[in-house]
């Protein structure tokens, strides 16, 4: 599979199978175009191509020229970077029986906030439940839960998140001591993060999460009408004012590395690049705003037919990235990040974040769910922290969740990047976690689009 597209002038070539990303002149995106359409395999091109192609493109380009390219596209295809063969799909029924082992679990620290943020899945915290805050002995239990179940692993994540886990911030500190009482005994290795919407940070959780957390995530969704609208305070009361200093100390005690600002764009500020672009003029240089997911009854939730103007918006963000990287004021869009060189393992790729199999969800009574998104959704509670996981047949089915097993993935060109996307979205949508949300699925076509151009503009920068 080749998808081809041209973006801030850039004629851009990908090949969906191998990776390979190649910027090329106008007359070899067109020949490109024309072997697509005469069903070029990964074979040699042959003779008869060639005269075709000769043909089609007389009095255009030069039959020299021509043949030229033609033999430079021929060394591609046979170096396997253009119209490659898909290698990844003969290794899903292998993939499928494989044994997994638990690497990683979002702790519902705090189910309870002290914001009321209009669009939040988790209700003000209370996850369709009742508020809570998780006990010690409760995260205690899946920590231990944690380690016993992640195999030879040796890395292993836990993320601290609510509603507003500072709100349980004595336990986090218990846990991430018991923690790391635990790596000496199991020689294991964990990974802690957070994410706060920065009411209650002052200078020693600052300390604290400076010195344990691998990262922070920073809850702002960008100019100060924008955030005040859909982040509030119960009273109504906006929450910009107290927590942009907060998180400007935050980001330069982090050396501006290991924690993002992370944002949700919704109808209301469809020109949410502005938003992305007032986080970097604060100083802040890792960045994520989001789309927002929701029901269309929802007067702030996207529609299909906001999709070209949020596409504009990527465009015209990623060229002013691209500019401001050349005048020395670069920053990261957290969806502008592609890897050409690795990028992600090959079950990732597939796959995705691992939820409901490597990944899990822990509410503050104990109860583990395949993630975040699905808390309080009964069909998916897996087990808890004192019977471990009893719903095999759920995890079995999340184990089956790939590319491959979605119709709507077969022929897009970014399922490498997004793995088939977000199982909660695909559920709320379809009733399904093997469909898609197509909002999303065009969304993120254009991020790696954008991604890739910037890529090539900044490697002709550097050429």
């Amino acid at each position: 599979m080749v998808h081809q597209y041209i973006n801030n002038g850039y004629h851009i070539v990908l090949d969906v199978n191998s990776g390979s990303v190649h910027v090329v002149d106008e007359m070899v995106y067109e020949l490109i175009a024309f072997l697509k359409e005469e069903k070029q395999n990964d074979s040699k091109i042959d003779e008869e191509t060639i005269t075709k192609a000769v043909s089609h493109f007389q009095g255009t380009y030069a039959e020299s020229d021509v043949r030229e390219a033609l033999e430079e596209l021929n060394g591609l295809i046979e170096a396997g970077q253009l119209f490659t063969e898909d290698v990844y799909e003969p290794y899903v029924k292998e993939f499928k029986k494989r044994e997994t082992v638990v690497k990683a679990l979002c702790l519902h620290i705090a189910h309870d906030c002290n914001l009321a943020c209009k669009y939040c899945f988790a209700e003000e915290g209370e996850y369709h439940g009742r508020r809570a805050l998780m006990s010690f002995e409760v995260g205690k239990k899946a920590l231990d839960f944690l380690i016993a179940n992640s195999g030879s692993r040796r890395n292993l994540e836990v993320d601290f998140f609510g509603g507003e886990p500072l709100m349980n911030f004595e336990v986090v500190k218990q846990l991430v001591a018991y923690g790391r009482e635990q790596e000496k005994i199991h020689n294991k290795n964990f990974r802690f993060t957070l994410t706060t919407n920065g009411v209650l940070l002052n200078d020693d959780i600052l300390e604290f999460l400076n010195k344990e957390m691998a990262n922070v995530v920073l809850s702002i969704d960008g100019r100060e009408e924008v955030n005040n609208k859909m982040r509030p305070f119960r009273n109504g009361k906006g929450s910009y004012e107290l927590i942009v200093p907060k998180f400007q100390k935050v980001a330069e005690s982090r050396k501006q590395t290991n924690y993002y600002v992370r944002g949700t764009f919704t109808r209301n500020n469809l020109d949410f690049s502005e938003d992305v672009l007032h986080l970097a003029d604060l100083g802040f240089e890792q960045i994520s705003v989001e789309p927002v997911v929701a029901a269309e009854t929802e007067d702030y939730a996207l529609r299909e037919e906001d999709i070209p103007v949020i596409c504009e918006q990527y465009d015209k963000l990623a060229k002013e990235m691209v500019k401001r990287s050349k005048e020395g004021k670069c920053f990261n869009f957290f969806h502008f990040m592609i890897d050409l060189q690795g990028g992600p393992c090959v079950a990732k790729r597939i796959s995705g974040c691992g939820s409901g199999t490597e990944y899990l969800a822990v509410t503050p009574w104990g109860d583990f769910y395949p993630c975040h998104q699905f808390v309080g959704e009964e069909k998916f509670l897996l087990g808890n922290v004192d019977t471990g996981i009893v719903n095999t047949d759920i995890v079995e089915t999340f184990k089956g969740c790939n590319v491959y097993a979605k119709d709507k993935c077969k022929n897009c060109f970014s399922k490498f990047y997004c793995s088939g996307g977000c199982a909660a979205n695909s559920y709320n949508f379809h009733g399904s976690i093997n469909d898609v949300y197509e909002v999303g699925c065009e969304l993120q076509r254009k991020r790696v689009e954008c991604a890739i151009m910037i890529k090539a503009a900044l490697a002709e920068e550097e050429a």
